[in-house]
């Protein structure tokens, strides 16, 4: 499927960059106007210590409040399992809609029967303001932007295009870090090799900003390339590998990783739209599900 792109449009995008998780997050501005989307916030957790604090989403907010910015969107590329979601936290000082793909269903009734969630954890996205479709639009400001469905990796993976931007959530990392795995329920790497071919049909100058990177090697974190650099040198799937020798790959790899640190709780809360859920009394409490995962 081919999508229209405006690559005339260039949003003005603000990194922030969480060293706990090694996720960066975005703050995505139409060039147009004061309105603005954030991509992937993060809410911070001592989990030895069950404390949740809200460091990097206060950066978030203060940004946009010194910016005088307009928050329309809150976008969630997936649901994430190295890190847990501020949305509603600044969806409540800020306001916005929360989105995600509408895969999100899939995950919910994946992981609610891992935590043994009751029939009140709704399996439906409902806790969500927007379920996106592949192919789906929307606006931030004036600014169209675009949700392609990208699975593989998780079922719910999409990429935002917003003119001459993409942020591509776990589907890529940065050309010297290859790609996520594709070894979580749900996951599979050649759906995942297959929405990568998605992202490197993209125009050869359009921007890909990552979710993600560890500084492979020892070098300067970074979380901007492009489509034409992937293409030339992403060490997984750059210079024409094939879909056998990425599955193989893949497989290989997986087998070999830990599990995420923040697993646990990231899965618990961010299917519930970064809400931590609660006990019989109303408390916040997550669970640890033994032999599961």
């Amino acid at each position: 499927m081919s999508y229209p792109i405006d690559m005339s449009i260039t949003p003005d995008v603000s990194a922030h960059f969480d060293a706990a998780t090694n996720t960066i997050s975005y703050i995505a501005r139409d060039p147009a106007s004061n309105h603005c989307a954030i991509i992937d916030s993060v809410m911070d957790i001592d989990y030895a210590a069950g404390r949740i604090t809200h460091d990097h989403a206060d950066a978030l907010i203060a940004e946009i409040e010194s910016r005088g910015l307009v928050l329309d969107w809150i976008i969630e590329t997936h649901v994430h399992a190295d890190h847990l979601s501020a949305a509603p936290y600044i969806q409540q000082r800020l306001g916005g809609k929360i989105g995600v793909g509408d895969q999100i269903m899939v995950v919910q009734d994946t992981f609610g029967k891992v935590f043994n969630e009751g029939t009140e954890f709704q399996r439906d996205g409902s806790q969500f303001d927007a379920l996106f479709e592949d192919g789906d639009t929307y606006k931030v400001g004036e600014m169209d932007c675009r949700a392609i469905y990208t699975p593989g990796h998780t079922p719910a993976c999409m990429v935002h295009v917003m003119g001459n931007t993409a942020f591509v959530g776990d589907t890529l990392f940065m050309p010297d870090g290859g790609s996520a795995r594709a070894d979580f329920p749900g996951g599979d790497a050649g759906t995942l090799y297959d929405s990568i071919q998605k992202v490197l049909a993209l125009p050869d100058d359009m921007r890909l900003f990552m979710c993600h990177d560890y500084g492979p090697n020892g070098r300067a974190i970074a979380w901007e390339t492009t489509v034409a650099e992937q293409k030339a040198h992403n060490i997984h799937v750059g210079g024409g590998k094939s879909r056998e020798e990425f599955v193989r790959f893949r497989n290989e790899r997986d087998a070999t990783l830990a599990m995420p640190r923040l697993i646990i709780p990231s899965l618990q809360v961010n299917m519930r739209a970064g809400h931590v859920p609660a006990d019989k009394d109303g408390n916040p409490m997550l669970k640890v599900p033994i032999n599961t995962l």
